[in-house]
């Protein structure tokens, strides 16, 4: 590890020129971005293909790190003779605690008017080090870098990112204050990118997802329907009809157009067992595959969604009307009367613990072996052989199908081997195509972000954002002074411009709509609810609670991901009740309408926005009630006031440097009881 050479406080004033020329580095400068290694503990194992992933050597670095390290720092990692940095944060609570005293440095972005292939950096509070790199190469005042003074800095593109139809320049800070927040550039062919029409599909952080339960959602062919209509099975858990035609039929229709969603997230396909499974006794029921989540067959399209034809044509027309769909796979387990698992039933991992207690749902203790249950083995993905035919069942799906990326099951409960693994797979053997692979962990941000790097996985679910978001709306003691502070520590380690997916809700949880609105009695078992009643929206501040849910989801780093019902506040329990049949136009009451007029809204003004899609993210204010917070690229801001107390709040908000408001550094706002206000 060596010291930064570029420090503000050693250079001189000094503007680079056009011209600046990078050294070729194809492996590093064409890889994926290396996303920061965070030095948590003094020591540390640092597997480095997990940050850059097409490179050969598989090598493992010791990173030690102490208090007197700087706080930012960096590592060239070579390869075939060339070499990539690998950013390094000291994140040693130590550290981190001695910089409580003073603001930690902020830097946005400002246009240099009539250079599209230069901007300025600005700065606020006290700054040490500012680290500036184009795709995995450091600049500096030799290539790239010019300083106006110590608030301001000249980029000036290299002239490499004209090859390149989309690179980016990213920036990173640390100063007296700790560690600050990073910048996100893209470019298109060396410009700066200003106009969010520029953006493709393939660009990660322009996503808004939409998950959907395939049975649930649309019955578009009547003739593959196939429920059990056994005795054993309640009808809340049977199979109900939907599939991949009414899927394609309703992205025909025009409807996740006008959600302003850009990629479809499946439930899973493959093929499910055809009898019940399972038992609870309050109702008495079994339960059928309908949720996709028994894999049966790892490489077959159940038949009750449909055929691999079908499939086809859906992912063709969501292409065409430039959208991406990704698949929701399941790599933890399979059903144990799999023809693989009927084979190979050395292949699960030990039904009994240790000490002789069933091995089952025991999520943390033994989270790398427990099965969910009796029926669904976990697959003993430690051993090497298992792991590779397994990664390659999933590879399948992206190698015979047009996929764009993976929704990953169960992250945690699987062998970090297994990610490196697949990931790699999926870059040699389709080389160009574009993934974006998410994954669902619960757990504290340490664990989740230790499978959010290039070699695993982009992204996670962000549980934690919204499980405090709740208690903020829902609980008698909710603040969003603590919602600020979980944004905050998220951002800290997971990047100020993160692929994080910002949920309003999933497919095991109860609907937040219902939680808002007070529906449950306290302690009230959430799930025995929908079995036993009828499961509605009691108070219409639960729809306003709602929307505001989906502009913070709209307006603050990561991918809005909206699941199906959410956009118009669907009522329901935990599941089953939460995988209702889908609604759509006069089946809605009008708050539903009113919800639904408002996401489609949000859902606009966020991909019309390049503050909103690559923005720098600055708290301006928060109390209980009432939080704001601006997010401002080259010159341009969006920010949004939540207040979700009965009083309507005047605040007064100073922007950050470079954004005024009619000329002035500061804005009044005036926000509605139970509502919000954004303004661009």
């Amino acid at each position: 590890m060596r010291k930064l050479s570029f420090l503000l406080v050693l250079l001189a004033a000094a503007a680079c020129g056009r011209g600046v020329k990078v050294t070729p580095m194809p492996l590093f400068d064409q890889a994926p971005l290396a996303s920061p290694c965070l030095a948590q503990h003094d020591t540390m194992q640092v597997i480095v293909r997990d940050y850059f992933p097409l490179r050969e050597e598989m090598d493992t670095l010791r990173l030690v790190t102490t208090v007197d390290q700087p706080l930012l720092t960096y590592l060239d990692i070579p390869s075939k003779g060339q070499k990539g940095a690998l950013v390094v944060k000291n994140c040693l609570p130590q550290r981190l605690a001695a910089c409580d005293t003073v603001p930690a440095p902020f830097i946005t972005t400002a246009p240099v008017e009539g250079k599209d292939d230069h901007f300025y950096i600005l700065i606020e509070n006290a700054v040490d080090d500012v680290l500036v790199l184009w795709q995995n190469t450091v600049l500096d005042k030799e290539h790239g870098i010019g300083v106006i003074d110590r608030t301001k800095l000249e980029i000036t593109v290299p002239e490499n990112a004209r090859k390149m139809e989309r690179s980016y320049i990213r920036a990173f800070s640390a100063g007296p204050g700790g560690i600050g927040n990073d910048i996100l550039v893209p470019l298109c062919y060396g410009k700066v990118m200003r106009d969010a029409g520029q953006l493709k599909r393939t660009d990660k952080h322009a996503q808004v997802l939409y998950s959907l339960m395939i049975d649930r959602f649309v019955n578009g062919r009547t003739d593959n329907d196939r429920p059990l209509n056994s005795p054993l099975v309640n009808h809340k858990v049977d199979y109900w009809g939907g599939d991949l035609a009414g899927v394609t039929r309703t992205l025909e229709s025009g409807y996740f157009d006008s959600l302003g969603v850009t990629t479809i997230w499946l439930s899973p396909i493959t093929q499910n067992p055809w009898d019940a499974w399972g038992q609870i006794h309050d109702p008495e029921t079994k339960f059928s595959g309908y949720h996709g989540y028994w894999p049966y067959y790892a490489t077959a399209v159940d038949v009750r969604y449909g055929t691999e034809a079908e499939l086809r044509e859906l992912l063709d027309k969501a292409h065409a009307d430039g959208k991406n769909v990704i698949l929701d796979y399941v790599s933890n387990h399979m059903h144990i009367d799999s023809p693989t698992l009927t084979a190979h039933p050395d292949w699960t991992t030990p039904s009994l613990t240790p000490d002789g207690r069933p091995n089952r749902q025991l999520y943390d203790e033994f989270r790398l072996t427990t099965w969910f249950d009796d029926h669904i083995p976990t697959l003993d993905l430690e051993r090497a052989d298992i792991c590779a035919q397994l990664t390659d069942s999933a590879l399948f799906w992206m190698q015979h199908f047009d996929f764009d990326g993976f929704r990953h099951d169960a992250t945690k409960h699987v062998p970090e081997q297994y990610w490196r693994m697949l990931t790699r797979k999926l870059y040699d053997s389709l080389p160009g195509r574009s993934f974006y692979q998410i994954g669902e962990t619960y757990g504290s941000t340490e664990l989740i972000n230790s499978y959010v790097k290039p070699g695993m996985q982009d992204a996670q679910f962000d549980f934690n954002v919204y499980d405090t978001y709740i208690w903020a709306t829902t609980a008698p003691d909710g603040s969003f002074e603590g919602l600020a502070r979980r944004i905050a520590e998220d951002l800290a380690v997971y990047g100020s411009h993160h692929l994080m997916g910002n949920i309003t809700g999933n497919h095991d949880r109860p609907r937040y709509v219902c939680l808002a609105s007070g529906e449950f009695r306290p302690g009230e078992d959430q799930k025995l609810a929908g079995w036993k009643r009828d499961i509605r929206v009691s108070d219409p501040k639960g729809y306003r609670y709602l929307e505001m849910l989906h502009a913070l989801n709209f307006t603050i780093p990561g991918v809005p991901c909206i699941y199906y019902g959410d956009e118009f506040g669907q009522p329901g329990a935990n599941d089953p009740d939460n995988r209702r049949w889908m609604q759509f136009g006069d089946e809605l009451n009008p708050s539903e309408k009113t919800v639904l007029e408002q996401t489609k809204r949000l859902a606009a003004l966020h991909n019309s926005s390049m503050p909103l899609i690559y923005g720098d993210y600055r708290l301006l204010y928060v109390d209980k009630d009432v939080m704001a917070w601006s997010r401002s690229y080259m010159g341009e801001a969006v920010v949004t006031v939540l207040n979700k107390g009965t009083d309507t709040r005047q605040v007064t908000l100073t922007l950050p440097q470079g954004i005024t408001s009619q000329g002035k550094p500061r804005v009044s706002v005036a926000v509605d009881p139970r509502s919000f206000a954004i303004i661009h």
